[in-house]
């Protein structure tokens, strides 16, 4: 089984290219949901995150709020660092786990669309990295309509990732995301004829 990672910056599009993937007949694993449900109330990381950044930080639903902890960590590296002490290993041994179930189920390709796929180092377990662009103008504006962000929250996410440049020296495949959605098929249809012939 060929096991590919996804990634690119914040509002890139990475979850459309992801299910792109997934109709094409990828197994697709997404880090994002994982971490959701890990953080649901009762998990371990549930209460490692509310011990660590306080009670304020769980909403009204009694689960955490994700844009309350965000305005935390993404103001403050150091409070940053903590949450992804706690965040990372839970996720990665989740992943491993369906990667496995994956490999058990006979998939050609697994795919993990994961953002913080290159900056864990996680990148060299991968058969083969994707990153998805999209250029800063679009994503700020994208962060802005669907998180409901001011620029100012919006700029600040944007500046905490890993520069785009850096991130293409370990891109095997890059797909520009910023374009009409028939453009960023096109270039899907192309990465994934390579990489079924990787995986025969």
């Amino acid at each position: 089984m060929l096991v590919v990672g996804l990634t690119g910056g914040i509002c890139s599009g990475k979850s459309t290219v992801a299910g792109l993937f997934g109709k094409l007949g990828a197994m697709v694993i997404d880090a994002d949901r994982i971490a959701h449900e890990l953080q649901a109330p009762g998990r371990p990381v549930f209460e490692a995150i509310v011990q660590a950044f306080g009670g304020e930080v769980v909403g009204k639903d009694g689960r955490i709020d994700r844009k309350r902890l965000g305005a935390m960590v993404f103001a403050d590296p150091q409070a940053r660092a903590r949450l992804e002490e706690i965040m990372h290993p839970a996720i990665i041994a989740e992943c491993e786990r369906r990667i496995q179930q994956a490999a058990a189920h006979g998939a050609a390709v697994c795919l993990l669309d994961a953002a913080l796929l290159i900056e864990s180092g996680r990148h060299g377990r991968f058969d083969a990295i994707i990153l998805v662009e999209a250029s800063e103008p679009i994503r700020l504006d994208r962060l802005m309509a669907q998180r409901r962000l001011s620029r100012e929250e919006a700029m600040q996410r944007i500046r905490s990732q890993m520069p785009w440049e850096e991130k293409r020296r370990h891109a095997h495949f890059v797909i520009e995301n910023g374009g009409l959605l028939e453009e960023t098929e096109r270039q899907v249809g192309a990465v994934w004829e390579q990489l079924k012939v990787r995986s025969s």
